[in-house]
């Protein structure tokens, strides 16, 4: 295996993103109108650093305080990253909009396509549908804090209030994923500005207006332990989750990946620096947070429907308080937004292989060249899984922890492909990013420590472990895979060979276009 490298840096000539995607089967239906910084700017949004870190916050700080939110945040980092290196070598080999999918089904022996195929995608698929649910609430939740906020703690909207909001934020994601990726794209470019300008924005207030600092040794070293679990090190590693749910969302990249520019560099690029910015960007507004926060106990016992606007108030004071929750509501408005594009383009693409029914319906496309049935799919679903919020929080929160699951075992997936059958992506198929001698390495890290956090994600995070706080995202987890296996079973085995082949091109026509010396992927 050769070393790590860039293979082909020359621009790629005009129709050759068309040619590179009929080499793997399929006609171009969508419009290529998402350059790099869009591209970035999808993954870096999807991501949604400063949500995640604001949403989960609690989790952390409550298992294992500062120490393990600093800590924590920086080695989970370097395994992400290590996933969307993985991600990125895949997907310059394979870029198209199933993704994950897609990868797996290439990555595999022939004889294994139909069960990993149809397994992975459809996990994948619903597990993106869940995070737009979790997106959207949160934003709801948002709302419902700058409204406890602004009255200083004496009113609250009432959780039916709270779903009527989030069904809004849901049809609003639905409208404008209708329009199509450049509305969605230039929402993401804006996004990138906007995250780096609202972390100095959320940076320089904490910084500038809360009356107490804290010490280096208290922002970097101090252990506080709320969870009622005695093994510290046990409590360490849940709060390894927070940082883990921040840094989810990095391939969306490879779902708009048929209607991106140069797609086999572009996707790959966007996927691995949008978990380096993130690092970044989460570095700076967790060191902000670890120095100023004025009271934990007031955080572990606060009434705000979002745990961290209990931080803003102590530390900044109602008025910037609010100013700094509107930063942070209208990040996650957008990382939500995102969530939807790509579980709309996975079920384009599962329906185009007859891995998911309804295809004629699931592959119809708006003018604008959108796959709306699956947009609105996803804004359905949503607004039932809404309605369990009002008679069953703890279910609510199953179900979208088993989201983060998903996605996980849905990232190991492939990665586990490319430890156990290495051959499988080779000098005949790879795309122009390599991982070279260090591929196999990467892989097996990245694998292992998704199936861990994985475990991590379905185990109670309290003790003693009680029905109101127990964490039923196993069972959640398990009805998911359940219908998605019995559907298999049932139908999906009879219809799914593995991903279909729409056209066909000679080496002599591909030739023609790419040159006789460009590396891109074979089938």
């Amino acid at each position: 295996m050769s070393d790590s490298k860039v293979v082909d840096t020359a621009p790629i000539p005009e129709g050759a993103d068309e040619v590179l995607l009929a080499r793997l089967g399929y006609k171009q239906e969508f419009k290529r109108e998402i350059g790099i910084v869009a591209n970035i700017g999808m993954s870096l949004t999807a991501i949604g650093v400063l949500t995640g870190m604001s949403s989960a916050f609690q989790t952390g700080l409550l298992a294992g305080g500062p120490l393990t939110l600093f800590w924590a945040w920086n080695i989970v980092s370097v395994f992400m990253f290590f996933i969307a290196l993985s991600q990125a070598e895949i997907c310059s080999a394979f870029p198209t909009m199933g993704g994950l999918y897609f990868w797996v089904c290439k990555l595999v022996p022939e004889k294994y396509v139909s069960a990993v195929g149809y397994i992975t995608g459809n996990l994948y698929a619903w597990g993106m549908v869940f995070t737009g649910v979790s997106g959207n609430l949160s934003t709801a939740l948002y709302i419902a804090s700058l409204v406890q906020v602004g009255s200083n703690g004496s009113y609250s909207l009432p959780p039916v209030a709270i779903v009527f909001i989030a069904w809004a934020v849901n049809i609003v994601s639905g409208i404008l994923n209708t329009f199509g990726m450049r509305a969605i794209g230039r929402i993401s470019a804006f996004n990138v500005w906007f995250t780096l300008a609202g972390t100095v924005v959320l940076f320089v207030t904490l910084f500038a207006a809360s009356p107490q600092k804290n010490t280096a040794e208290f922002a970097f070293f101090h252990f506080e332990n709320y969870s009622g679990w005695e093994n510290n090190g046990f409590v360490f590693m849940l709060g390894f989750l927070q940082a883990v749910y921040s840094l989810e969302g990095s391939e969306t990249s490879a779902q708009i990946a048929e209607e991106a520019k140069d797609a086999a560099r572009t996707a790959p690029i966007a996927i691995a620096s949008s978990i380096a910015g993130s690092w970044f960007v989460g570095l700076l507004y967790l060191i902000a947070l670890n120095f100023n926060v004025q009271s934990i106990p007031n955080i572990a016992t606060t009434s705000f429907a979002i745990p961290i606007a209990q931080l803003y108030y102590d530390a900044v004071g109602r008025e910037l308080a609010i100013l700094c929750l509107f930063v942070i509501l209208l990040a996650q408005w957008a990382a939500s937004l995102t969530a939807w594009t790509a579980s709309s383009r996975l079920f384009f693409a599962l329906s185009r292989d007859s891995a998911f029914p309804g295809k004629k319906y699931f592959m119809a496309l708006t003018s604008t060249k959108t796959p709306y049935y699956g947009i609105w799919l996803s804004v359905v679903v949503g607004c039932v899984i809404h309605l369990t919020f009002l008679g069953s929080p703890v279910a609510f929160n199953a179900i979208l922890s088993s989201a983060a699951i998903s996605v996980l075992l849905a990232y190991a997936m492939p990665m586990i492909c490319r430890v156990i059958w290495p051959d499988m992506l080779n000098d005949s198929n790879r795309g122009p990013i390599s991982l070279g001698k260090f591929s196999f390495a990467i892989n097996l890290l990245g694998a292992a420590f998704a199936l861990v956090m994985s475990v991590f994600f379905i185990l109670p995070t309290v003790n003693p472990v009680t029905p109101l706080n127990m964490n039923y995202a196993v069972v959640a987890l398990f009805v998911v895979v359940g219908f998605i296996v019995l559907s298999y079973v049932a139908w999906g085995r009879k219809v799914f060979a593995g991903p279909i082949r729409e056209v066909e091109m000679s080496e002599e026509d591909i030739t023609g276009v790419l040159g006789s010396d460009s590396t891109v992927a074979k089938p």
